[in-house]
């Protein structure tokens, strides 16, 4: 533990400096003013803590009161939550992270859930005396991530592209996690608290009004966040009925382009460091919006259109297969969104194997590989898969043999990789990798929509809504890469158990530990899988880890029931809220129809 503590204080460090050595703009007197605007609603944060527990422990047990206590303590920390999530990833973790216990699998630890969520749970639905201890202990954890906060922003300074760069990751957390009742899970005040979330964005710039010289593109911007506020309060926070649609497109993604362009008018450089969704999008849905090369292994491995051409081929070679007879594409069939449309893949020798092909397209947006996240990359994947004697049994060793001998590949690999060596093990694990990574393409009818061509048909809208509202979908396959890849940085990919039965007739846990095949003696990861992206999901059944899900109803039911609690399974360790989402048929149908505008044109 105190490793990793240690390697993450010395990346923040590296960060920071780095964000610094590529922006040198001097720190004016108002950047100053950010900074104790941020300190200033850290003490008040502070101080709602402090309140919430004299009132706990003077045994209050008037639920309505702790609410509005609770509340005001989250609409406060959404003043500053731009700045703690942007500049203290990991404190921001514990202050609104999931209340899921965060697993550390290098170091073999367990860290406690702590933070809003789980103070969420304690208060919501309804408090209960017996629990006060408790609350009180993660209350006063609380208070120790608030003075981290006070801490950073009392001694390190931020810079004008700091600034306008977290702000812009605000408003995509916003889009992705906040409207969608992420962390507000049970308490159900997402949209109202996305008003919080505006104001402290809100703030900073009107503080910052005189460092800026586009009074037009500011003003702009500033009239953009009052009618999207107007527009929730005029819609209500009902998140059932909420147009997630109208709003997103017509207002968040407004205030997104308003902000790009007040940055560009006043020339404020971009802080240089690693992205996934590039500087030169106005949006997070815009095209060309997410940069490839984000989870690359290194500079080396980068994607080109060369090396995905050449990937392309030894996608369909034989020869990369023991006996000569199998192909990448053997299982994952273009037309099928790269799946092979079997409950369960077969072997070499004709025999099922142990789950469902998954989709490739945009496989590359994910911090791990397969439905357990055995491979950090796709390059590792290619070698398991290659090297597997029941999918390909083949040997990496031997096929660099057989490609060397061949004057097409020899040729290729050396205008491809710009090396006259021969063919090496890397450089064809890149090249597959690199096809793969090609594969995401963004061209959806629901893409379209989000970039302000209308496209979507009544049904699908009115789907899209229930996505993100009643049916919850958006809270684990996050929008726009619809996968389990946390936005907006896009750091860490989540894996969920849902407690799948062996098939949806046959309701009986499915005995597939997933992660936990690798992680014995981790409880949380017995039963976990990787949450896939429904892109193109359409085209990819059956489904779930297993297949044993003919179609989307099959899943939506599910998923309606409460996932395997639901159905009576006992699986403590479910990530999936067990409670019925109680939507009707036609409501099934509207969701199942959204989903078949992700399907790439």
């Amino acid at each position: 533990m105190k490793k990793l503590l240690y390697s993450l204080s010395i990346l923040l460090l590296l960060v920071i400096f780095a964000c610094k050595k590529n922006n040198p703009e001097p720190v004016s007197e108002h950047l100053g003013s950010v900074q104790k605007y941020i300190l200033v609603t850290n003490l008040s944060f502070q101080q709602k803590i402090q309140q919430l527990i004299t009132e706990v422990q003077r045994g209050n047990i008037n639920a309505g009161v702790l609410q509005k206590q609770f509340d005001d303590l989250r609409a406060e920390y959404k003043k500053m939550e731009w700045a703690v999530a942007y500049f203290q990833p990991h404190t921001e973790r514990f202050v609104n992270g999931p209340a899921l216990d965060e697993v550390e699998i290098e170091e073999n630890t367990i860290l406690e859930a702590e933070g809003l969520q789980v103070l969420e749970e304690y208060f919501y639905p309804q408090y209960e005396e017996e629990n006060r201890e408790q609350v009180l202990r993660y209350l006063k954890k609380l208070q120790n991530k608030s003075t981290a906060i006070e801490t950073y922003f009392d001694v390190n300074q931020i810079n004008l592209s700091q600034t306008f760069d977290a702000l812009r990751s605000e408003i995509f957390r916003i889009t992705t996690l906040g409207v969608t009742g992420f962390d507000t899970p049970v308490s159900g005040k997402a949209i109202t608290e996305v008003i919080y979330s505006l104001n402290g964005v809100e703030s900073a710039l009107k503080i910052l009004e005189k460092n800026i010289q586009s009074k037009k593109e500011l003003k702009a911007l500033h009239v953009a966040i009052i009618q999207a506020k107007s527009f929730i309060k005029k819609s209500g926070s009902n998140r059932n009925q909420f147009d997630y649609l109208t709003f997103i497109t017509q207002h968040l993604n407004t205030i997104s382009e308003k902000l790009f362009e007040l940055k560009n008018a006043d020339k404020i450089p971009n802080v240089e460091v690693g992205k996934v969704v590039k500087d030169i999008a106005p949006t997070i849905f815009a095209q060309n919006a997410f940069n490839a090369d984000a989870f690359v292994p290194g500079q080396d491995y980068k994607l080109t259109d060369a090396k995905a051409n050449l990937g392309e081929k030894l996608f369909y070679e034989k020869r990369l297969s023991g006996n000569n007879q199998r192909a990448c594409v053997s299982c994952h069939l273009p037309e099928k969104a790269f799946t092979d449309g079997l409950p369960k893949s077969a072997s070499l020798a004709g025999n099922p194997l142990l789950r469902n092909a998954p989709s490739l397209n945009y496989a590359n947006f994910q911090h791990g590989q397969f439905w357990d996240m055995r491979r950090e990359d796709l390059e590792g994947q290619s070698v398991d898969v290659i090297s597997n004697k029941e999918e390909m049994h083949g040997n990496l060793k031997d096929i660099v043999v057989k490609l060397n001998k061949d004057k097409f590949y020899t040729e290729e690999f050396q205008r491809v990789y710009k090396k006259e060596k021969a063919i090496e093990d890397w450089q064809v694990k890149n090249a597959l990798a690199s096809y793969i990574r090609s594969l995401s393409v963004f061209n959806s009818r629901f893409d379209q929509q989000f970039r302000g061509k209308e496209t979507l048909t009544k049904a699908e809208k009115e789907g899209f809504n229930l996505f993100v509202g009643k049916g919850k979908c958006a809270t684990c396959h996050f929008i726009p890469l619809f996968n389990g890849t946390v936005p907006p940085e896009f750091s860490k990919t989540e894996s969920e158990v849902l407690g799948v039965a062996e098939n949806s007739k046959n309701k009986k846990l499915d005995s597939d530990l997933g992660r936990g095949r690798f992680h014995e003696t981790i409880g949380q990861l017995q039963f976990a899988f990787k949450t896939p992206t429904l892109r193109n999901i359409t085209q990819t059944g059956p489904y779930m880890h297993n297949g044993g899900y003919p179609t989307l109803m099959d899943v939506m039911d599910f998923y309606n029931q409460g996932g395997g609690k639901g159905f009576g399974f006992k699986l403590d360790n479910q990530t999936l809220p067990e409670d019925q989402l109680n939507l009707t048929p036609e409501e099934k149908n509207k969701i199942i129809s959204f989903m078949g505008a992700l399907t790439d044109q």
